[in-house]
């Protein structure tokens, strides 16, 4: 199999759970042969002159690095093949949702990967509607990104704002 595919790796990387999917998937990535994963996008190895803010948070409020990192982002989600975000259920990441939902508009399949311990949990409703399909971390070096399909995902989905709204007022 060719190497002929782009994506945009969507991952949080701000706690230690972050990390650890961002780091499993990216090595499935590395062993996939559909993924030409030296022209991806992916971001955190993008960022405005190379200034990582998990190593500089202070550049959050450099509206320079802010916009530019912003604006490199979406040139990535435009110019890959596909949209890949690395979910992780129970830690609604609204960058990732804007990713996801930017990268809709543009027409990209959109690919969720959950890691195996948290696959088949409740998913946000948005985030379910927008992915053609929702896989295991594990699944992730055998996916072939050249025939990309639609699939089902085999958990819930859940609107958290109605959910925790019943919650407050102890329905449930």
């Amino acid at each position: 199999m060719a190497k002929t595919k782009t994506l945009y790796f969507g991952a949080g990387w701000f706690n230690e759970k972050q990390n650890k999917a961002y780091k499993e998937a990216m090595e499935a990535l590395k062993q996939n042969p559909t993924v030409d994963l030296e022209n991806s996008y992916v971001p955190l190895d993008n960022q405005y002159k190379g200034i990582r803010v998990d190593e500089h948070p202070e550049y959050l409020h450099d509206i320079e690095w802010a916009s530019a990192t912003y604006h490199n982002d979406l040139v990535g989600i435009k110019s890959s093949d596909i949209m890949l975000g690395v979910y992780l259920p129970e830690e609604e990441d609204v960058g990732l949702g804007m990713e996801l939902g930017y990268a809709l508009s543009k027409g990209k399949y959109i690919l969720l990967v959950i890691p195996d311990e948290d696959y088949g949990k409740p998913i946000n409703l948005m985030s379910w509607g927008v992915c053609d399909n929702a896989i295991k971390i594990s699944e992730l070096k055998d996916f072939d990104f050249n025939r990309p399909r639609y699939n089902f995902y085999d958990g819930a989905a859940v609107s958290y704002t109605h959910l925790r709204a019943h919650e407050t007022r102890g329905n449930l």
